[in-house]
């Protein structure tokens, strides 16, 4: 006797699915207005459209809901660096290119700071437990690495260069940046927020960062 085919499991699948991504979803505004401490999963299941159990079914607790939110976060940003193709760019446009994506990315994502700064809070207590995080960001370090061994071998970029320490950099001077706009503009009394100030916040970050790689500064 022929076995009929299970054309049950598909959709049951896709639903679930489905609902993960949605409860995400809500869980990365929820915890982007209101921290982790302050995020509520009362409010999630409103903003998912899921009862509050599905939640505790799929994600455990609020801890693993919050570090959920953050793996999938860094994926995103992992995902698109990966895809601008830097090994196929000459050393110095690929490496202007990182900084640039790097500052659009803070700027069109903003909820991408406001996890971090949360976390950060939290002395990284749910990104110390995740399995993923170390993994998602070794590409990145060897892109890096590759990167400025191609420009020393074509005597553009200084040896000595540790790829963690530059990356650390490029990303500090745009969340720096970013996240005490407010209080800068206060202080110096411009919109730091401008559209010119972007653009040349943008520029003096670059020329910073391909400075100081470079092994000859003035020559680019």
């Amino acid at each position: 006797m022929t076995q009929k085919p299970n054309t049950r499991q598909a959709p049951i699948s896709r639903d679930t699915d489905r609902s993960q991504a949605a409860i995400l979803r809500a869980a990365r505004d929820e915890f982007t207005e209101h921290g982790f401490a302050g995020g509520r999963v009362d409010r999630i299941a409103v903003r998912a459209g899921v009862n509050k159990r599905l939640i505790y079914y799929y994600f455990g607790n609020k801890d693993e809901l919050f570090l959920s939110v953050l793996e999938h976060t860094y994926a995103d940003i992992r995902q698109a660096e990966q895809s601008l193709h830097l090994d196929a760019l000459e050393p110095v446009e690929a490496l202007r290119t990182l900084v640039s994506f790097t500052w659009h990315y803070f700027l069109d994502h903003p909820e991408f700071l406001s996890l971090l700064a949360s976390e950060n809070l939290s002395r990284a207590s749910h990104l110390k437990q995740s399995g993923k995080i170390r993994e998602m960001h070794s590409p990145l370090v060897q892109l890096l690495d590759r990167l400025l061994e191609r420009g020393q071998a074509q005597g553009l970029f200084r040896s000595g260069i540790d790829p963690v320490q530059l990356y650390i950099s490029i990303a500090s001077l745009g969340f720096f940046y970013l996240a005490n706009n407010y209080t800068l503009s206060v202080i110096f009394g411009r919109d730091l927020r401008a559209a010119d100030a972007l653009e040349e916040r943008l520029a003096h970050m670059t020329d910073l960062v391909v400075g100081y790689a470079s092994s000859r500064p003035d020559t680019l």
